[in-house]
């Protein structure tokens, strides 16, 4: 077994999400008791949503032109924390994901790096190898011709 292979990041991204569900929790319990977030952050989205999934119901059944009823304040703060607490799981999740993309793109362009890096290094290696052809075939002409030169030995009496 490799301990050394493990993914620790996407552990550590894991124990984010998991831990995003009881902060999104935490967060939806502080806008239903503060009145701020209730009037200003959670209402109006929560009626927008309601009178979009309204309409929409509305159309699909065949009534046309009938008017939506607003939320009352308690089922719009209810369903206001309802939507900030689940675009905040949302949220995390997205940044995870941007996270793990960017590692995985950063990981994948060292790599890339490393194997251009590579390839230069055994294109120099080559270039040096055939330098050094050159010069043991120059070498190796200048003996041939040498040895040409000399004189051929006579045979014996």
């Amino acid at each position: 077994m490799v301990v050394g292979a493990f993914p620790i990041a996407k552990l550590l991204y894991l124990g984010v999400r998991q831990l995003s569900k009881p902060v999104a929790n935490r967060i939806k319990a502080g806008a239903r008791r503060s009145e701020f977030f209730k009037t200003y952050i959670c209402g109006p989205p929560a009626q927008m949503y309601h009178w979009i999934e309204m309409r929409t119901k509305m159309r699909i059944m065949g009534f046309r032109g009938s008017s939506i009823k607003p939320l009352n304040e308690e089922a719009a703060a209810e369903l206001g924390a309802e939507l900030l607490g689940e675009t905040i799981i949302f949220l995390i999740g997205t940044g995870c994901m941007v996270l793990e993309y960017s590692r995985q793109a950063a990981n994948s362009r060292r790599k890339e790096e490393e194997l251009s890096e590579t390839i230069t290094s055994l294109q120099q290696q080559v270039g040096e190898l055939a330098l050094t052809t050159e010069t043991l075939d120059a070498q190796l002409r200048e003996v041939n011709r040498l040895l040409m030169a000399l004189p051929s030995p006579q045979p014996q009496k």
